[in-house]
This record gives C-alpha cells, structure tokens and sequence, in this order.
C-alpha cells in the first residue's frame, strides 16, 4: 500500500509508514480489535461515503459487544474520516475505520482502557480492484461458522476473522474463489466476508440475523429490493436449499454484487434474471442516479 497515504491515528494526520503499534500489544498479541468498512464513492459534488451512519453504528456496537470503550464519539470519528479523504484526495475506494489497544502486554487478557483508533482512506488501484464484474465459484467450507453463544458473531472483531481466514483457505486449497459457511446448526450463514443470497423460484432469501454479521451491503439490498418490485425473505436456509438454488450470489463492500457461476460441481447461469437486477439497482444507486437513496450518502 501507498507509503504517501495519511493515516488518522489518535487525532493526528501521520504518514502511513508511521502508523503502527508494539508487537507485544494487546491489539495485535490478543486479537483485540474492532473494525468497520465503508465505501466512498465519487459523488456530484465531491467524495460520498456510503450510508456512514450506519456502520459507524456498527462499529460502536461492536465495541459494546466486547464491553470495550472507545476513545472517541461517533461525530469525532466522522470528522477524522472527512479530515483522512480529503488529505489523501480520494474519489472511490474504502475507509478502513480500527479500534484496538495498542498497550503492551505479556500476560494480561482484561485492560480496561479506552481503545485507540486509526482512520485510513485508501484509493482504488490496481492492488485494491472495486466494483469488478465478474463471475466467482464457491464451495460449502469445511469448517462452520462461529457460533453465537462462544462470540458475539455481529461484533465486527477482527479475531472473528480467524473463522473466515480458514474458509477462505480451503476453499482455495480446493479449486474455489470463496468458502460458504455453514452454521454449528447445519444452516447457512455466510462467507468469510460475504452475505449470501439465494433465489428460488424468483423469490430472494437470506438467513436471517442472529448467526451472521449485519451486512450494511446485505441490509441495502433487503430494504431497496422490494422498491424494484422483487420479494426478499430473512429465513434459515438448509444445504439443500443453497445446492438447489436458482441463483446465488454473495454482497459485501468492496464490490457489492458478486454471481456464484459454479457452486461445488454444479454449474449455474451468472448473473441469472433476478441477480441481474439486483445488480442493476444497485449499480443506480451507487451512481446516484435514484433519488430515493440519495439519504444513504454522506458527503464528505
């Protein structure tokens, strides 16, 4: 990554280079962080993050989660990710928001300070490819998803993503893009960071919460789906029901809609009907060309 980027950390604008933590912290040693991922979009009049509110939401949900605190409100941070975009000149790409303990430790588990936060802005570039139109396989994971009651699974937490990280890696090791998880209760839940949607019979469904994260990408496509006329369903859907689905594709914030083409040895039509609108919708609102949405944007 650009060592020229600026990096919001602990209310200072320092280069990126400088924005680090001992390795024996907490942060890094215990795997105690939070983090949250929003796009910024290039807008009519200047860079636009998308919905904002909400993952910020998220973010500090996810710190209530783990009963940690932060060291900064919600209005400081959205002023640290306005101050972070327009010192490294962003149009698309991402902000990276972190809270994490950057004390060092050797045998403590429980701090009770507040957590420091870094804020980075980072373009879109050859390493860093948003919005791709392509196809993807993907396969059941072996592994299954975390279950709620030894985490809090809607903590965005970076150790969660240990879970992920092997999905991923297996389904690579065998020949696929991405890993489905399975939940401890033989229901789908999720990818490593993707929701998951199937369709059936033109109807559109997706587990519900409780066993996954809260997608804000997996949430716009639920509440702006049915103003295009198509049906959404949040329910618990079987391994059969995800092998003999019509369509399948996976959301998440870097590229929001992604068709499955081959799911395990069966190969599907990608993008099939429905998943092609939804695609479109989604691509009008990320371009600002339906109105209705235009309360998801926040400029910055």
């Amino acid at each position: 990554m650009n060592n020229n980027l600026q990096v919001w950390l602990n209310g200072e604008l320092v280069a990126r280079r400088d924005a680090t933590v001992p390795i024996l912290s907490h942060g890094f040693s215990r795997g105690s962080a939070i983090f949250d991922v929003l796009g910024v979009h290039p807008g009519p009049n200047g860079p636009m993050a998308f919905r904002l509110d909400d993952h910020l939401k998220r973010f500090t949900n996810s710190a209530a989660f783990l009963e940690m605190e932060l060291r900064y409100t919600t209005g400081e941070i959205i002023e640290a990710v306005k101050a972070t975009v327009k010192a490294n000149d962003i149009g698309r790409g991402i902000i990276k928001i972190l809270a994490f303990w950057s004390e060092e430790v050797i045998t403590e588990l429980v701090l009770n300070s507040r957590l420091d936060v870094a804020v980075f802005a980072i373009p879109e570039s050859e390493e860093l490819v948003l919005d791709k139109k392509h196809t993807i396989s993907a396969c059941l994971a072996k592994w299954r998803k975390l279950h709620p009651e030894t985490v809090p699974v809607g903590a965005k937490a970076c150790a969660n993503y240990l879970n992920g990280y092997l999905a991923r890696k297996d389904a690579v090791s065998r020949g696929f893009d991405i890993g489905i998880l399975l939940g401890t209760d033989g229901f789908l839940a999720e990818g490593s960071i993707e929701s998951v949607f199937i369709v059936k019979e033109g109807v559109l469904m997706t587990p519900p919460l409780g066993r996954v994260l809260s997608s804000i990408t997996r949430r716009s496509v639920l509440e702006a789906a049915p103003e295009f006329g198509l049906t959404t369903v949040e329910k618990p859907i079987t391994a059969d029901e995800l092998l003999s689905a019509d369509e399948i594709f996976v959301v998440h914030t870097g590229t929001k809609i992604e068709a499955v083409a081959r799911f395990e040895d069966r190969e599907l039509t990608a993008p099939g009907p429905i998943t092609t609108r939804v695609m479109q919708l989604m691509d009008d609102i990320m371009q600002f060309r339906d109105e209705r949405f235009m309360k998801w944007f926040h400029p910055l």
